[in-house]
């Protein structure tokens, strides 16, 4: 690997690693060893807290696939996201789930596992990226929805 292209993937990888750390790990729980992240805490905003996570966290799968990760990591590190995204659309219960998962540490670890077997320029890469990020974008706009969509519902139950 030329050394601009390595420097250029650490370069990446280190500011992938910050944006993990940041929606999974930044918050200390004082007395304990253990950490969250923003992540969760922006679950608690219906729809758009989980919105802004879903984006935050596409954005490191999206980088991944830009930095030539094998396709069978990608579709590993989607599905982090989209058990994230299933777990997430139960308020509150799916908040307190998601600080155990750290679907970002996941993908933040597979991308430091697999980026040794990373490729360039492989024809259908860019279709493959494009169609890649119409998914994410549909994942996360639907798990928004849905959240939206499930509160609304309890809201029904509760109130009638």
């Amino acid at each position: 690997m030329p050394q601009s292209k390595q420097l250029s993937d650490n370069t990446k990888v280190h500011r992938l690693r910050r944006i993990s750390q940041l929606l999974d790990n930044a918050i200390p729980i004082p007395g304990t060893g253990y950490r969250i992240g923003i992540d969760p805490i922006l679950g608690l905003l219906p729809g758009g807290g989980d919105t802004l996570g879903g984006l935050l966290s596409a954005y490191i799968v999206v980088e991944a696939a830009r930095m030539g990760l094998p396709r069978k990591v990608i579709w590993q590190m989607v599905g982090n996201i989209v058990f994230d995204g299933v777990v997430g659309i139960v308020p509150v219960l799916g908040d307190f789930l998601d600080i155990g998962w750290k679907a970002n540490v996941r993908n933040i670890a597979l991308l430091e596992k697999y980026l040794h077997l990373t490729t360039r320029d492989r024809p259908g890469d860019k279709l493959f990226l494009i169609g890649l990020i119409i998914l994410l974008t549909t994942i996360v706009i639907g798990f928004a929805v849905l959240t939206i969509m499930a509160i609304n519902w309890l809201w029904d139950i509760f109130t009638k």
